[in-house]
Formats: C-alpha cells, structure tokens, sequence
C-alpha cells in the first residue's frame, strides 16, 4: 500500500516538474515554444496536440491549472496508475484532435482540455459505474468545482472555450468506455 502511494506522488511529481522546467525553458526563450500548441488544421503540427497540454503562457496560467490539474489527477490516481495514465492519454488525444480538427484560428496552450477531461471522467463515472465510491468522489467534485461548467461556454478571446468543452465532452466518453470495459470484464471473467 505504501509502495503503491509513493508511485502515485511520484506520478504527480513528475508532471510538475515537466510543467515547471517546460515553462521555465518558455520563459528563458520569450514563449517561443508556444509555437508547439495546437494549431488547428496544421497538418504539420497535428502532432502538437501531446505538447500542447504542458505549455502555458505565463506563471500564473501554469499555477492554476496545476493547483487544479494536481486535485483531479490525484482523484484518478485514487483508483491506479494504470486508470490515470489510460484516461489521460485518451483525453489528452481526443481533446487535442477536436481542438485540431474544429478549434478556430489560434495557438491553443495549456492543459485546461486535460483538466476538463478528468474533472467531467470524475463527474460521470458516478452515472455510467454507480460504485459508492464513484458516488462520493463525483458529489466532492461538484460540490467544489460544479461551477467548471461555465468554462465551456465563450468568454474570452485570449481562452480555449474549445479545449474546455472538447475536454469535458472527452472525459464524458472517457468514463463510458471504461463502464463498458469494467462491465465487459467482469462478465468476461464470470465465465471462466
């Protein structure tokens, strides 16, 4: 059990320190590496959508979607490493490819979409895999951040409204396939 919280912390560790020295190395160079965010219908950039989430536009945009990115992290990595990096991965892409594919002319930077990814994946586990578990981790999520739901809509120029509601609509798919996964492994198992 031990073992398995300090690969967890590492886990979360790691990614802030990724996101520090990104940031740091932006900063030394002027933000030239925003160049590797999402240019949407860049066919030359596509593969921008797995740079994209660790790049941010200044310090103050990298500690607030890392105070949030750390809690909702943490919350997927309650149940493994193995769900957390899953669903990251499948958010992190899916979220990245809509921004490509419909985002509107922008550099699109940071990882808002991932954030929105795992803060709706923890709201809508609780619908689609009624665990207690899933129950109590949802209503905690609502009760604290239920007001996310207004990052979706578009408010400001200088913000990705797209990686928010690509990022929640993929954490919301995210979280169905992993019902019908988890449903499709216990019946698997149930006949062996």
């Amino acid at each position: 059990m031990k073992r398995a919280m300090t690969r967890r912390l590492l886990c979360l560790v790691l990614i802030v320190l990724v996101m520090f020295v990104v940031h740091g190395i932006n900063s030394l160079m002027k933000g030239r590496l925003n160049y590797f965010g999402i240019i949407p219908g860049s066919e030359s950039h596509w593969w921008h959508i797995f740079t994209a989430p660790f790049i941010h536009g200044d310090s103050a945009h990298l500690i607030n979607n890392l105070v949030v990115l750390v809690i909702f992290s943490s919350l997927c990595l309650a149940r493994s490493i193995r769900f957390y990096v899953g669903s990251s991965l499948f958010i992190i892409s899916l979220t990245g490819s809509l921004v490509w594919l419909l985002g509107r002319e922008a550099i699109h930077i940071g990882a808002s979409g991932w954030i929105f990814g795992l803060w709706s994946l923890s709201l809508a586990l609780a619908w689609f895999d009624r665990r207690f578990m899933n129950i109590l981790m949802a209503c905690l999520v609502f009760f604290f951040y239920g007001g996310m739901v207004y990052g979706v809509l578009p408010t400001d120029r200088n913000i990705s409204f797209e990686a928010h509601l690509f990022g929640a609509l993929s954490g919301v798919l995210c979280a169905f396939l992993y019902s019908v996964y988890v449903k499709w492994s216990k019946e698997f198992s149930g006949r062996n």
